[in-house]
């Protein structure tokens, strides 16, 4: 059953840290049913569940969502139940709330006391606008210092997207890329430089995954072997590094916030409007589908509001 959940969502072209989640809750599902196969079972065994997870174990609205798209993937596109209705099950709404951002001041302290590639990264999350995932899939190819861009390909939504590429950032990254292509180099000499590519797409370039603009920008220091095929390739690096270093630079920095690496993306689009920054055009940045989602930034500024506090005028009498 995983090895057709893995089939599909590659070939829907969905992110890999989307595929191990719908894995994980797929298999969660079938250990609350006694490892009876999903094939056998249907919409009273899916309602069962995610009964389980809002009464027993009250997860959070965002996690039975999470849930119920996992089920409905596995049984819509996996299994092709196409009988089962569901729309019957509901997903729980979720609360509003505003996301965490920094002043200017803020995020320098912070970024100040990172150091190495995972300062690095978190600048280019800052001062981008991106995803950690978006970040760590970055290849070569993808860096446009001509035109200071950075192109986002299969993104959130398999969407292509284009964004700044900081200036202050460019000669770093020129520095780091050539620290990348001496290893890229020697893994060359040693019969190895192969990096994943996109799916299917080694299909149409059998030299790509060797080829130094596929090459990610931010590898892994180690060598792993495929799964399926066993073959050695060189990923990416683990988002987990980044979070590590993020969540010790902001606790030493004493800023008061709950400070990670998507607070950076936050911090990003309000300080663009800040500075007078087209919403639109902000939007475009993010890669929102829903101009909605990017509104929300506003209600973080107050923009708009020109509110004298009444313990303010105080000063003035």
């Amino acid at each position: 059953m995983a090895r057709h959940v893995r089939i599909t969502c590659r070939r829907r072209n969905l992110a890999k840290s989307t595929e191990e989640v719908y894995l994980g809750w797929i298999k969660r599902f079938v250990v609350f049913h006694r490892y009876r196969h999903p094939q056998d079972m249907g919409a009273l065994e899916i309602k069962d569940y995610l009964g389980y997870l809002a009464t027993k174990r009250r997860v959070a609205a965002s996690t039975q969502n999470q849930a119920v798209c996992a089920l409905v993937f596995l049984y819509r596109d996996v299994l092709k139940q196409e009988h089962i209705d569901f729309a019957e099950f509901i997903r729980a709404s979720k609360p509003k709330r505003l996301p965490v951002v920094l002043s200017a001041r803020e995020a320098c302290r912070v970024l100040e006391l990172m150091s190495g590639t995972t300062e690095l990264i978190a600048q280019i999350l800052y001062g981008a606008g991106l995803r950690l995932s978006e970040a760590m899939q970055l290849r070569v190819k993808d860096l446009d210092f001509d035109y200071s861009m950075i192109h986002v390909h299969a993104a959130k939504g398999d969407k292509d997207r284009k964004t700044m590429l900081p200036e202050q950032l460019h000669d770093v990254l020129r520095l780091h890329l050539e620290e990348v292509r001496q290893v890229h180099r020697q893994d060359l000499g040693q019969g190895g430089g192969n990096t994943l590519l996109p799916f299917a797409f080694d299909r149409k370039s059998s030299h790509a995954s060797r080829e130094w603009p596929w090459q990610y920008v931010f590898p892994s220091s180690v060598i792993t072997a495929l799964p399926d095929s066993g073959e050695l390739i060189r990923q990416h690096m683990s988002p987990s590094s980044v979070q590590k270093a993020v969540r010790k630079a902001s606790k030493v920095s004493g800023v008061p916030k709950r400070v990670t690496c998507h607070t950076f993306r936050h911090s990003f689009a309000t300080h663009l409007l800040e500075t007078g920054c087209d919403i639109r055009t902000v939007q475009e940045l993010l890669g929102h589908k829903d101009l909605r989602t990017t509104m929300i930034y506003t209600h973080v500024l107050n923009k708009g509001l020109h509110i004298q506090i009444p313990l303010d005028r105080l000063g003035a009498v």
